[in-house]
């Protein structure tokens, strides 16, 4: 067994392989290795790795979606300790949002991942790279992102935006920023099928700044003749998650649950 899946419950680790698609680390988990299945694309946040949360990626295995785990820039089999902080979250989240098609025509050359139904989210900076990548034109299916935002101006310069005075350490410049900013790209954004995870008391990633996003998205829907409804959104209250932004703490069963149905529902027909 390799040595990163041990922590993995057995039905994982004996579904899951790792390699690298166009440069990138990627974990790869498929129900049979055999047969084309639905397949995710997921992206970790900051500080952790394409490892983390086996129990996610076992929930979509055995639903018959397959998982293609991404390690972000700087982090997992490309750790840099300089993106452990927030110093080069602009330039991570630019440089993984241009390597998707990379990992997406990998994919195809493997030809078990069905690509005419397939998802891609991730998890704060993940689910940033998500929505920036969105803003492009694309062929996914559905989409699922939770623990961030596509409104990033609102979430570095809250007092720009009337959400308080700024307190994170990192400085960054309104053009890096708007450069890997969604909702500053939102005339290119393809409406799908998207589900919106967060939590209300959210201290890393205000809800607030997801909000406006939210409805600023809704607007990009009804002028590209999509339905609103396509965009369907979950917030949880206290939930224990450290600053109430990673994993949804005691309500973590419930926010999967909701996904999985997601999911289910978006990719296996």
């Amino acid at each position: 067994m390799i040595e990163r899946f041990k922590q993995f419950p057995a039905a994982l680790a004996s579904a899951a392989r790792t390699q690298h698609l166009a440069g990138v680390p990627a974990l790869l988990a498929h129900p049979d290795w055999t047969t084309p299945a639905p397949t995710m694309i997921w992206m970790h946040g900051r500080t952790v790795n394409k490892e983390l949360d086996p129990g996610r990626y076992l929930r979509w295995l055995r639903a018959g979606i397959a998982t293609c785990a991404l390690d972000l820039p700087g982090h997992g089999e490309r750790f840099i300790a300089e993106y452990q902080t927030g110093a080069k979250t602009p330039e991570m989240i630019a440089q993984m949002a241009g390597e998707i098609d990379g990992v997406v025509e990998a994919l195809r050359a493997l030809g078990v991942f069905d690509l005419n139904r397939l998802g891609i989210g991730g998890m704060s900076a993940g689910g940033m790279v998500t929505l920036r990548r969105l803003c492009e034109p694309h062929a996914f299916r559905c989409a699922a992102v939770e623990c961030t935002t596509g409104n990033l101006g609102a979430l570095y310069f809250p007092e720009k935006h009337g959400l308080g005075a700024h307190t994170w350490k990192d400085t960054h410049t309104p053009a890096q920023v708007a450069e890997v900013d969604a909702i500053e790209h939102l005339s290119g954004f393809t409406p799908v099928p998207i589900l919106i995870l967060h939590g209300e008391l959210d201290a890393l990633v205000p809800w607030e700044t997801q909000r406006r996003f939210v409805e600023a998205l809704k607007v990009q829907y009804v002028a590209r003749g999509a339905s609103e409804s396509l965009i369907e959104v979950r917030t949880f209250g206290r939930t224990g998650a450290p600053q109430e932004h990673a994993g949804f703490g005691v309500l973590a069963n419930e926010a999967k649950n909701a996904q999985l149905e997601f999911l289910t529902r978006r990719l296996m027909t």
